[in-house]
């Protein structure tokens, strides 16, 4: 078996080299940004794995030889799943790598807009000192955290946040209500934003969930209500948002992740005095990105092995 790793931004990929030697796959690495490069790199591939670059029917059906597809992350929104699927192509992801990194970094964004963390520290770097200097701040335990799904991450947010926030509700059209915690009050997609004063987005982005948060859900927010993105920056219409924040529905934002990243510095999201900004960064811990290079580098090894990838998003045509 010959593996591309097409992309990468992790300082080097020795953890993937050392498997795949162990393994006895032969590996090739680039930094593919467009179709055409990942074409021209994986020649004779049966296998990719990927980060950011773009793998479609293009990809496909140019080198009908690649048999599956592994993303680097529990997204996989870089790999078009549908032309996977009509070429008979597997798609493998590794969704529980970095659950507890990602759920606690929301929560500490979103009590950090809360609490004013953030302004406390500037005021006091530039001489105040006082505890009004960070304006009126609402009592955590008044306020009902919505969780826009319920999938891993949403659980583990909905569970460390039950004895933060009054109410924890749930929004998610895939989940079961036997799946839904005791503590986890299902409602509707336009309920959790008329009733939140947190929103905390947890969902994959596809075509139904793409610029899913825009004026026509922001407007149900109740004035000085706070949202926080850390699953991807697609589900959000930046316009919107900005439009939100300016007009007071929104008392601030917390975001990881944006519809293009990195930023333009002097972008007005950016900018903005009440957004607070982190970079991709909700997955990482040491051993949280250790694990997802492991678990997603495993995929293309257990496929050659046994047919299958330990993760499945898409099954593909059987391994002969």
């Amino acid at each position: 078996m010959k593996v591309l790793i097409t992309d990468y931004d992790f300082p080097d990929v020795d953890l993937e080299l050392a498997l795949y030697k162990a393994a006895g796959v032969e590996v090739v690495t680039a930094q593919c940004r467009t179709e055409d490069e990942v074409i021209a790199a994986s020649a004779g591939c049966q296998g990719l794995l990927v980060q950011y670059a773009p793998v479609n029917a293009k990809v496909f059906a140019a080198r009908p030889e690649i048999r599956i597809a592994s993303r680097y992350g529990a997204g996989f929104d870089t790999i078009n799943t549908d032309d996977a699927a009509k070429y008979g192509v597997w798609v493998g992801n590794s969704p529980d790598y970095g659950v507890g990194e990602v759920s606690t970094h929301a929560l500490a964004m979103a009590l950090d807009l809360i609490r004013n963390i953030t302004v406390y520290d500037r005021a006091v770097k530039a001489g105040q000192w006082h505890y009004t200097t960070a304006g009126i701040i609402p009592r955590a335990s008044e306020m009902t955290l919505g969780l826009v799904g319920l999938g891993r991450i949403g659980k583990r947010m909905a569970h460390i946040s039950r004895n933060v926030f009054k109410r924890v509700i749930a929004y998610d059209p895939y989940i079961i209500d036997g799946d839904f915690p005791a503590y986890v009050e299902r409602v509707g997609r336009e309920e959790l934003f008329g009733q939140a004063d947190v929103v905390s987005l947890h969902t994959p982005l596809n075509d139904d969930t793409r610029n899913m948060v825009d004026a026509s859900l922001l407007k149900l927010l109740k004035p000085n209500s706070y949202l926080v993105n850390s699953a991807r920056g697609g589900l959000v219409d930046i316009d919107d948002l900005l439009a939100a924040l300016e007009s007071n529905r929104l008392k601030g934002a917390a975001l990881d992740v944006l519809p293009v990243e990195p930023p333009e510095t002097a972008s007005a999201i950016v900018q903005h005095k009440r957004v607070l900004l982190s970079p991709h960064a909700a997955f990482y811990s040491d051993i949280a990105a250790q694990e997802l290079r492991r678990k997603a580098a495993q995929n293309l090894i257990d496929w050659d092995r046994t047919g299958r990838p330990s993760y499945v998003v898409v099954e593909g045509k059987k391994n002969n």
